[in-house]
Formats: C-alpha cells, structure tokens, sequence
C-alpha cells in the first residue's frame, strides 16, 4: 500500500491503533472491523486487555481480525492498559490512535488524523469530530478546566444546563471547523509517539476519566498543541461496560476530577477553593445519583 498521505506530498509517518478490553466482547469485533477501513495502509491494531474472565474469547475475537493481543493481567485502568499497549509497538510508529472499543471509525478516518497531524510539527495530538449513536456530535475538545469553570460546571452542569461555565469548558459552537482544543477525549484521540513517551503515558493515577484531560494540558504545558479535526469521524456506540455500574463510575469520575483540579492549583492559599470544589463535586454527584 501507498505510504503517502490521501492528500499526495511526503511520506506519512507510520501510525497504530490501540484499544482496551473490559467486558467489551459486545462491542469489539464492530471496532475491529471498522479499523480496516480507517487507513489505506498497513496499520497494526493492538488489543490491551484489562479483564482476565473473559482473556480467552477476547483473544480469539482480537487474532480473528489480524489484531495483536496484550493480555494485562488485571484490571490496572484505561490509562495503565494503554501505557502497555504503546510500550509494545515498534519505535518507528509515529502516531498512535487511542480509542475505546465501543468506537466505530469511519472509512478514511486514520488517515484524515494523521494527514492534519503532519501539518505542523507542533501538533502533539489530534481528535476526531465524535458522534453519538443518534448522530449528535460530543463535546470532544473542550477547554483545559479552571477552577473557576471547574465549580461552575460542578454546581450548575445538572440544574441549568445552558450555564456559561459549562458553556466555556465544553466549548460548544461550530463543530465543523478545525481549532485548537486545550485537551481531547480520550475515547479517540490520535498522539505522537514520541510525545507520548516523554510525558511518561497516561498518569496512571487515574484508574478512569480525566487522565485525557491530564494528557492535554501536559501536552499543551510542552508547548504543543492538541487539534481537532472534524473531517475525521468516529462514532461512540457505547456498551457493556459503559452501563450497569454508573454510581461506581459517576464516583470515580468525580474523584478524578478532584484530584486533576486540586493537582493543578496545588499552592496552599489555594486550599479554601480546593474544599469547595470537593464539596460541590459531591453535593453533584449526589445528585446525578438521585435523578
């Protein structure tokens, strides 16, 4: 196959496809189907397995589609498992895709993300536009969070959904234009290698969410920059193990939240703030509960 970008010009540099595994055996072989058709070239699809009960049959799925797979060991997290997944590809992969595996990339995706990618060498990263099942488009490139948003969107996110903070951190408005984000959901979401490795992965601090979040703004921190592109599609089905455990990950992901927020503005005259975000973050997730 061509090593060329779709657009003509020089060479593109290689890129991977890494996925994890928990109780996705709905959802994987849909994954792994769409991932042929993202590139026109050769590209290796790595499978990091985070659940041991079911290694087996995700084995078989993942071989079946030509796709390599890592077995964990146990349930270290999103971030962990992809860490493993990317310390096992070959040094000369430029790019790496990292998705969930209840995304469908559509035709030409990988390659519309890698061709923006090669633009500018300041890029560290680049997301598609991702949609909903029903064809909504998700807020994927949002702002990197304030304090200040950070309470606002904690507070009034679940009584007054049109509230300015939740407004600024989601960064709603045209999602057809290519722009700057301060971070991109790590639901997919395409990284340079090499960036990748220098910050040390994913903080493996966060068992889920906010580890993308953490990404970005490190990213941004080395002066790079994290672009969306909305010409590259993906769609986010959802499955499995997105649903039956919401409280246990409603908790985690306000926990996460606290400690990015609460890590970033770290001084200890910041420590009245820090209370109140904790506060408002659980007053929240209360709430979400009770709904």
């Amino acid at each position: 196959m061509s090593d060329r970008t779709p657009h003509g010009g020089a060479p593109a540099g290689r890129a991977a496809i890494v996925t994890v595994s928990y109780e996705s055996g709905d959802v994987l072989p849909a994954f792994l189907a769409s991932t042929a058709a993202a590139s026109t070239r050769d590209v290796e699809v790595v499978v990091a397995d985070n659940d041991s009960s079911t290694a087996d049959a995700l084995r078989r799925v993942t071989e079946s589609a030509g796709a390599r797979f890592v077995a964990v060991g146990a349930n270290l997290g999103y971030g962990a498992a992809v860490n493993r997944a990317v310390a096992s590809l070959d040094p000369d992969v430029r790019w790496v895709l990292v998705s969930n595996p209840d995304v469908v990339l559509a035709p030409g995706a990988l390659d519309r993300l890698v061709a923006t990618a090669e633009t500018d060498r300041a890029i560290g990263a680049v997301g598609p536009r991702l949609l909903e099942p029903d064809g909504a488009v998700y807020p994927s490139a949002r702002l990197v969070p304030s304090l200040r948003t950070g309470l606002g969107h904690a507070v009034f996110a679940n009584v007054w959904q049109g509230n300015p903070w939740t407004k600024r951190y989601r960064q709603d408005g045209d999602h057809t234009v290519r722009r700057d984000a301060g971070w991109l959901s790590g639901a997919c979401v395409l990284v340079r290698h090499d960036v990748f490795e220098r910050l040390g992965g994913f903080d493996e601090a966060y068992f889920m969410y906010f580890e993308d979040v953490d990404l970005g703004w490190r990213i941004g921190r080395l002066g790079l920059r994290n672009v969306y592109e909305p010409e590259a599609i993906a769609t986010h089905v959802g499955g499995t193990a997105t649903r039956g455990s919401s409280d246990r990950m409603r908790r985690a992901h306000h926990e996460s939240a606290y400690r990015f927020l609460a890590g970033k503005y770290a001084a200890w005259w910041l420590w009245p703030l820090r209370a109140v975000l904790r506060l408002a973050l659980a007053v929240r997730a209360r709430a979400t509960r009770t709904r």
